[in-house]
């Protein structure tokens, strides 16, 4: 009945792993170790079994020879001690994880890694003399010499069509220290901030990240100061990675946030996103206030391009064509090659349904129908990558191959203009 003895002793082993804890060690190969849960009962049984009967018992000889009972049960309630110390991610020290990796301690190390740089901002918003309401908010330090990250909507006002700094704001540490920020450049359409704080003691400083390679599904952390709650984190999932803002209703310059489900309410606006390595992806700036799970954050790429703007130029430069484009995929191409035939061969690009009248674009020749290939001679499969290669260069010249009808390629040169932020 029992020919192999040792998978016998392991078959028993694993059936009597149905409660309590104990282990069984081979005298003969120590590699091979085994732990399994007992209950009482059980537990008493087979701490005895090798005294109390017969060591010829052919049942009980793989036990009794070559696979001894440890006498040094736990109780039944305990998990065995090295089961005990390894993490959710089944490793016993979170720091053999790699990047990204999610551990027992993965988000409590994020959250401290970022923590103490994280500072509530608060300020008054006067109308001739009179206080009428108390902006609250987050940000984060991003320089040891007090460089400030946040919301324009959080120290700004944009009630006209031109933003006016609350120019001082109060900014309070984790640590309990207060400073008197100053305001020193505020963006509307990307509501992106930057407070300055002076300090004669060292400042801590988050570190960074990129939003590039951020996948739907991973997780993050959102530090803030949710109704001025300091040392408040939340963390949660990214749900989509280039939401656009004309998905949610926002009119003006296109754009692109991070969705996550973090939990954000007022006082969490210019607060970090962060990674599992510590690492700032986002600035949050918002939530549906009707729906749960719904929050949006700035990508980290997108906001270190708006801080280089404010140090060149102060004030962010942003090149306007007058074209409204359409980003092309194999699928959306096959559906407009089904509806007319005439439609060019391409395998990438991105449509240009709509030409503003008296445009930069127009001026140029461009013409409703046109596929962008190449601009600035590289090729382009996206509004994004045309965005990236403008830059901030107004009324510099750039040559643009367009795809037409039947084939036509056509090179245009358009020169943009400096987009008005005020529609």
């Amino acid at each position: 009945m029992f020919r192999n003895p040792r998978r016998t002793a392991l078959l028993l082993a694993a059936g009597a792993a149905a409660a309590g804890a104990g282990g069984l060690l081979d005298h003969r190969n120590y590699a091979t170790a085994v732990s399994v849960s007992v209950s009482t009962p059980l537990r008493h049984l087979l701490s005895t079994a090798s005294t109390g009967l017969p060591s010829r018992n052919p049942l009980l000889a793989p036990w009794q020879g070559g696979f001894p009972i440890l006498n040094s049960f736990a109780s039944a309630s305990d998990a065995p001690i090295k089961a005990r110390k390894k993490g959710s991610g089944g490793n016993s020290d979170d720091s053999r994880c790699g990047r990204g990796c999610l551990g027992r301690d993965s988000i409590a190390n994020a959250a401290a890694a970022v923590g103490p740089a994280v500072v509530n901002i608060s300020c008054m918003h006067e109308i001739h003399g009179w206080a009428l309401e108390k902006s609250i908010g987050s940000g984060t330090i991003i320089d040891p010499d007090g460089t400030i990250l946040t919301c324009a909507h959080v120290v700004a006002d944009f009630q006209s069509t031109k933003a006016v700094l609350r120019g001082k704001v109060s900014v309070t540490l984790q640590d309990g220290r207060e400073f008197e920020g100053h305001v020193l450049n505020a963006d509307r359409h990307s509501d992106i901030a930057v407070v300055k704080i002076k300090s004669k003691t060292p400042l801590p400083a988050a570190r960074l990240g990129s939003s590039c390679n951020i996948r739907p599904g991973e997780h993050v952390v959102a530090l803030g100061c949710p109704l001025s709650l300091q040392k408040t984190v939340t963390a949660g999932i990214v749900s989509c990675v280039d939401r656009k803002s004309s998905d949610l209703g926002l009119g003006g310059i296109p754009r692109e946030y991070l969705q996550t489900d973090c939990a954000i309410n007022r006082g969490n606006s210019g607060g970090p996103l962060v990674n599992l390595d510590g690492e700032i992806i986002g600035v949050n700036v918002m939530k549906f206030w009707a729906a749960d799970g719904l929050s949006f954050a700035v990508p980290i790429d997108s906001v270190v391009k708006i801080v280089e703007h404010f140090k060149r130029n102060g004030r962010v430069v942003r090149p306007w064509l007058g074209l409204k484009m359409l980003d092309l995929n194999p699928m959306v191409i096959a559906q407009l090659k089904e509806r007319s035939s005439s439609f060019p061969d391409v395998r990438k690009g991105v449509l240009v349904p709509m030409v503003t009248p008296g445009c930069p674009a127009e001026r140029a020749g461009f013409a409703p129908g046109d596929v962008v290939v190449e601009f600035d001679g590289k090729p382009v499969e996206s509004i994004k990558e045309i965005i990236d290669i403008m830059g901030d260069k107004v009324g510099v010249p750039f040559e643009v191959l367009v795809k037409r009808a039947n084939n036509v390629s056509v090179t245009l040169t358009v020169i943009p203009e400096e987009a008005d932020t005020s529609r």
